[in-house]
Protein backbone atom coordinates (compact mmCIF):
# COMPACT_ATOMS: atom_id res chain seq x y z
CA UNK A 1 0.00 0.00 0.00
CA UNK A 2 1.36 3.27 -1.06
CA UNK A 3 1.10 5.73 1.79
CA UNK A 4 0.74 9.34 2.30
CA UNK A 5 3.70 9.38 4.58
CA UNK A 6 6.28 7.64 1.55
CA UNK A 7 4.57 10.13 -1.31
CA UNK A 8 5.67 13.20 0.90
CA UNK A 9 8.85 11.51 1.63
CA UNK A 10 9.49 11.42 -2.07
CA UNK A 11 8.20 14.30 -2.88
CA UNK A 12 10.17 16.19 -0.14
CA UNK A 13 13.74 14.48 -2.03
CA UNK A 14 12.83 15.10 -5.48
CA UNK A 15 10.41 18.38 -5.83
CA UNK A 16 8.16 15.92 -8.22
CA UNK A 17 4.50 16.16 -8.08
CA UNK A 18 1.85 13.83 -6.08
CA UNK A 19 0.28 12.50 -8.98
CA UNK A 20 4.03 11.48 -10.44
CA UNK A 21 5.42 10.89 -6.85
CA UNK A 22 2.39 8.39 -6.46
CA UNK A 23 2.33 6.78 -9.96
CA UNK A 24 6.41 5.39 -9.67
CA UNK A 25 5.78 4.44 -6.74
CA UNK A 26 3.09 2.00 -7.56
CA UNK A 27 5.11 1.15 -10.02
CA UNK A 28 8.77 0.38 -7.87
CA UNK A 29 6.17 -0.61 -5.18
CA UNK A 30 7.08 1.62 -2.91
CA UNK A 31 10.94 1.53 -3.28
CA UNK A 32 12.08 5.11 -2.54
CA UNK A 33 15.90 4.82 -4.18
CA UNK A 34 13.99 2.81 -7.62
CA UNK A 35 11.11 5.82 -7.79
CA UNK A 36 14.14 8.38 -7.39
CA UNK A 37 15.50 6.87 -10.39
CA UNK A 38 12.66 6.21 -12.10
CA UNK A 39 11.53 9.93 -11.90
CA UNK A 40 14.78 11.12 -12.87
CA UNK A 41 14.63 8.92 -15.99
CA UNK A 42 11.62 10.55 -16.93
CA UNK A 43 13.44 13.87 -16.64
CA UNK A 44 10.42 14.61 -13.40
CA UNK A 45 13.58 15.38 -10.77
CA UNK A 46 17.23 15.97 -10.99
CA UNK A 47 20.44 14.50 -9.55
CA UNK A 48 20.96 15.72 -6.36
CA UNK A 49 17.61 18.28 -6.37
CA UNK A 50 16.69 16.99 -2.85
CA UNK A 51 17.47 13.31 -3.39
CA UNK A 52 20.48 13.42 -1.19
CA UNK A 53 18.89 15.38 1.70
CA UNK A 54 17.62 13.57 4.26
CA UNK A 55 15.40 14.84 6.98
CA UNK A 56 17.48 14.46 9.94
CA UNK A 57 17.73 17.33 12.44
CA UNK A 58 21.04 17.99 14.08
CA UNK A 59 24.36 19.93 14.06
CA UNK A 60 27.65 19.70 11.65
CA UNK A 61 30.88 21.17 13.46
CA UNK A 62 34.57 20.80 12.47
CA UNK A 63 37.53 22.03 14.39
CA UNK A 64 41.38 22.54 12.68
CA UNK A 65 44.06 23.45 14.95
CA UNK A 66 46.04 26.84 15.00
CA UNK A 67 48.46 25.03 12.90
CA UNK A 68 45.93 24.68 9.86
CA UNK A 69 47.71 20.86 9.48
CA UNK A 70 45.19 18.71 11.29
CA UNK A 71 41.35 19.20 10.90
CA UNK A 72 38.15 16.82 12.16
CA UNK A 73 34.59 17.44 10.68
CA UNK A 74 31.65 15.56 12.68
CA UNK A 75 27.81 15.43 12.39
CA UNK A 76 25.84 14.25 15.51
CA UNK A 77 21.75 13.88 14.89
CA UNK A 78 19.12 14.23 17.08
CA UNK A 79 15.06 14.11 16.28
CA UNK A 80 13.73 17.14 16.11
CA UNK A 81 15.00 20.93 15.32
CA UNK A 82 13.57 22.16 18.70
CA UNK A 83 16.23 20.11 19.92
CA UNK A 84 19.09 20.97 17.50
CA UNK A 85 18.41 24.31 18.18
CA UNK A 86 18.44 23.79 22.08
CA UNK A 87 21.66 25.50 23.70
CA UNK A 88 22.51 22.68 25.57
CA UNK A 89 22.46 20.51 22.85
CA UNK A 90 24.68 23.12 21.00
CA UNK A 91 27.10 22.87 23.87
CA UNK A 92 27.18 19.11 24.10
CA UNK A 93 28.31 19.07 19.98
CA UNK A 94 30.77 21.84 20.85
CA UNK A 95 31.90 20.12 24.16
CA UNK A 96 32.54 17.06 21.54
CA UNK A 97 34.41 18.25 18.92
CA UNK A 98 36.61 20.15 21.31
CA UNK A 99 37.51 16.48 22.87
CA UNK A 100 37.59 14.90 19.83
CA UNK A 101 39.81 17.31 18.25
CA UNK A 102 42.14 16.96 21.64
CA UNK A 103 41.95 13.36 21.34
CA UNK A 104 43.72 12.91 18.02
CA UNK A 105 41.52 9.77 16.96
CA UNK A 106 41.22 8.97 13.81
CA UNK A 107 38.15 7.03 12.83
CA UNK A 108 34.22 6.93 13.77
CA UNK A 109 35.03 3.78 15.89
CA UNK A 110 38.20 5.51 18.02
CA UNK A 111 35.95 8.72 18.05
CA UNK A 112 33.01 6.75 19.99
CA UNK A 113 35.62 5.01 22.37
CA UNK A 114 37.23 7.98 23.52
CA UNK A 115 36.63 8.81 26.77
CA UNK A 116 34.30 11.75 27.53
CA UNK A 117 34.25 12.38 31.36
CA UNK A 118 32.73 9.22 33.35
CA UNK A 119 31.84 6.95 30.28
CA UNK A 120 33.49 7.04 26.58
CA UNK A 121 31.15 8.61 23.80
CA UNK A 122 28.98 5.68 23.25
CA UNK A 123 27.63 5.93 26.27
CA UNK A 124 27.75 10.09 26.91
CA UNK A 125 25.19 9.79 23.59
CA UNK A 126 22.89 6.97 25.87
CA UNK A 127 23.05 9.08 29.11
CA UNK A 128 22.68 11.94 26.82
CA UNK A 129 18.96 10.73 25.71
CA UNK A 130 17.34 10.29 28.69
CA UNK A 131 18.47 14.24 30.04
CA UNK A 132 17.23 15.17 26.52
CA UNK A 133 14.20 13.03 25.54
CA UNK A 134 15.54 12.39 22.01
CA UNK A 135 17.80 9.67 20.26
CA UNK A 136 20.94 11.30 19.57
CA UNK A 137 23.39 9.61 16.76
CA UNK A 138 27.53 10.11 16.48
CA UNK A 139 26.50 9.79 12.57
CA UNK A 140 29.92 10.76 10.71
CA UNK A 141 33.61 11.54 11.75
CA UNK A 142 36.29 12.60 10.45
CA UNK A 143 39.62 13.04 10.19
CA UNK A 144 42.37 14.99 8.04
CA UNK A 145 45.92 15.36 8.81
CA UNK A 146 48.15 16.97 6.19
CA UNK A 147 50.88 16.11 4.46
CA UNK A 148 54.23 17.89 4.30
CA UNK A 149 53.41 21.59 2.74
CA UNK A 150 49.55 20.94 3.45
CA UNK A 151 47.07 23.10 4.79
CA UNK A 152 43.61 21.91 6.35
CA UNK A 153 40.63 24.04 6.09
CA UNK A 154 36.65 24.03 7.04
CA UNK A 155 33.53 25.93 6.42
CA UNK A 156 30.63 25.07 8.57
CA UNK A 157 27.23 26.56 6.12
CA UNK A 158 23.58 27.08 7.39
CA UNK A 159 24.25 27.52 11.21
CA UNK A 160 25.53 23.70 11.08
CA UNK A 161 23.43 22.29 8.08
CA UNK A 162 26.84 21.33 6.12
CA UNK A 163 30.25 21.41 6.78
CA UNK A 164 33.36 20.76 4.79
CA UNK A 165 36.83 19.75 5.57
CA UNK A 166 39.60 20.36 2.57
CA UNK A 167 43.12 20.06 2.56
CA UNK A 168 45.49 22.32 -0.38
CA UNK A 169 48.82 21.28 -0.96
CA UNK A 170 51.67 24.48 -1.53
CA UNK A 171 55.40 23.86 -2.30
CA UNK A 172 56.09 26.93 -0.28
CA UNK A 173 56.00 27.74 2.88
CA UNK A 174 55.22 31.59 2.59
CA UNK A 175 52.29 30.90 1.03
CA UNK A 176 49.95 29.60 3.35
CA UNK A 177 50.06 33.06 5.26
CA UNK A 178 49.11 35.40 2.42
CA UNK A 179 45.70 36.64 2.26
CA UNK A 180 45.44 35.40 -1.54
CA UNK A 181 45.85 31.97 -0.15
CA UNK A 182 43.34 32.17 2.53
CA UNK A 183 40.93 33.69 0.73
CA UNK A 184 40.89 31.63 -1.68
CA UNK A 185 40.91 28.35 0.61
CA UNK A 186 37.86 30.00 2.11
CA UNK A 187 36.66 30.31 -1.21
CA UNK A 188 37.02 26.33 -2.25
CA UNK A 189 35.59 25.25 1.06
CA UNK A 190 32.47 28.04 0.52
CA UNK A 191 32.28 26.65 -3.12
CA UNK A 192 32.45 22.47 -2.19
CA UNK A 193 29.38 23.60 0.20
CA UNK A 194 27.12 25.29 -2.29
CA UNK A 195 28.01 23.08 -5.03
CA UNK A 196 28.39 19.17 -3.61
CA UNK A 197 30.64 17.73 -6.21
CA UNK A 198 30.71 14.01 -6.23
CA UNK A 199 34.57 13.81 -6.61
CA UNK A 200 37.52 15.66 -6.78
CA UNK A 201 38.45 14.35 -10.44
CA UNK A 202 36.70 11.96 -12.61
CA UNK A 203 39.04 9.42 -11.48
CA UNK A 204 37.12 9.65 -8.15
CA UNK A 205 33.65 8.72 -9.95
CA UNK A 206 33.05 4.62 -9.36
CA UNK A 207 32.37 3.31 -12.29
CA UNK A 208 29.05 1.75 -10.69
CA UNK A 209 28.22 5.63 -10.38
CA UNK A 210 29.13 6.37 -14.51
CA UNK A 211 27.07 3.24 -15.62
CA UNK A 212 24.05 4.26 -13.64
CA UNK A 213 24.13 7.89 -15.14
CA UNK A 214 24.17 6.33 -18.45
CA UNK A 215 21.47 4.38 -17.87
CA UNK A 216 19.31 7.35 -16.66
CA UNK A 217 20.55 9.67 -20.25
CA UNK A 218 19.58 6.42 -22.54
CA UNK A 219 16.09 6.19 -20.73
CA UNK A 220 15.72 10.38 -20.63
CA UNK A 221 16.60 10.27 -24.89
CA UNK A 222 14.22 7.09 -25.35
CA UNK A 223 11.69 9.39 -23.52
CA UNK A 224 12.59 12.24 -25.94
CA UNK A 225 12.11 9.95 -29.00
CA UNK A 226 15.76 9.72 -30.01
CA UNK A 227 16.32 7.12 -32.18
CA UNK A 228 18.26 4.13 -30.07
CA UNK A 229 21.10 4.01 -33.27
CA UNK A 230 21.72 7.37 -32.08
CA UNK A 231 22.13 6.92 -28.33
CA UNK A 232 25.49 6.09 -27.81
CA UNK A 233 26.82 9.14 -30.11
CA UNK A 234 24.91 11.31 -27.91
CA UNK A 235 25.77 9.79 -24.67
CA UNK A 236 29.42 10.98 -24.64
CA UNK A 237 28.18 14.74 -24.54
CA UNK A 238 25.96 14.11 -21.94
CA UNK A 239 28.34 12.48 -19.54
CA UNK A 240 30.89 14.95 -20.04
CA UNK A 241 28.25 17.92 -18.96
CA UNK A 242 27.57 15.65 -16.18
CA UNK A 243 30.98 15.25 -15.25
CA UNK A 244 31.57 19.23 -15.22
CA UNK A 245 28.59 19.69 -12.67
CA UNK A 246 30.05 16.39 -10.74
CA UNK A 247 33.79 16.93 -10.61
CA UNK A 248 35.61 19.56 -7.91
CA UNK A 249 38.37 20.55 -10.74
CA UNK A 250 35.94 20.76 -13.53
CA UNK A 251 33.37 22.70 -11.69
CA UNK A 252 32.39 26.36 -12.46
CA UNK A 253 33.47 28.41 -9.50
CA UNK A 254 30.50 29.58 -7.49
CA UNK A 255 31.41 33.27 -7.68
CA UNK A 256 32.24 33.04 -11.54
CA UNK A 257 30.68 30.15 -13.59
CA UNK A 258 32.80 30.54 -16.56
CA UNK A 259 36.09 30.34 -14.40
CA UNK A 260 36.42 26.24 -13.50
CA UNK A 261 37.80 25.63 -10.49
CA UNK A 262 41.23 24.04 -11.87
CA UNK A 263 41.86 27.16 -14.22
CA UNK A 264 41.20 29.06 -10.67
CA UNK A 265 43.82 26.99 -9.22
CA UNK A 266 46.41 28.22 -12.12
CA UNK A 267 45.65 31.17 -11.95
CA UNK A 268 46.27 32.24 -8.30
CA UNK A 269 48.97 29.87 -8.07
CA UNK A 270 50.82 31.84 -10.81
CA UNK A 271 49.95 34.89 -8.57
CA UNK A 272 51.75 33.86 -5.52
CA UNK A 273 54.58 32.20 -7.53
CA UNK A 274 53.34 28.85 -6.33
CA UNK A 275 51.89 25.05 -7.51
CA UNK A 276 48.65 25.04 -5.45
CA UNK A 277 46.79 21.78 -5.27
CA UNK A 278 43.57 20.08 -3.49
CA UNK A 279 44.81 16.86 -2.42
CA UNK A 280 41.50 16.17 -0.96
CA UNK A 281 37.93 17.17 0.68
CA UNK A 282 34.66 15.75 1.91
CA UNK A 283 31.43 17.79 2.35
CA UNK A 284 29.22 16.42 5.23
CA UNK A 285 25.11 17.37 4.16
CA UNK A 286 22.93 17.13 7.45
CA UNK A 287 21.21 13.36 7.49
CA UNK A 288 23.12 12.13 4.10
Amino acid sequence: MITAAIVKELRDKTNAGMMDCKKVLTETNGDIDASIKLLRERGIAKAGAKADRAANEGIITARVNPAATVGILMELNCETDFVSKNENFQAFVREIADVLAAADVADHAAALAVNFGEYDLANTLKAKFVEVGENLQFRKYLRYAAAPGGVIASYIHLGGKVGVLLEMGTTKPETAGSATFRELIKDLTLHIAACAPKGLSRDDISEAVIENEKDIFRAQLINEGKPAAMLEKILPGKLAKWFSESCFLEQGFVKDTDLTIAKLLEAKGTELGDTLTVTRFVRFGLGE
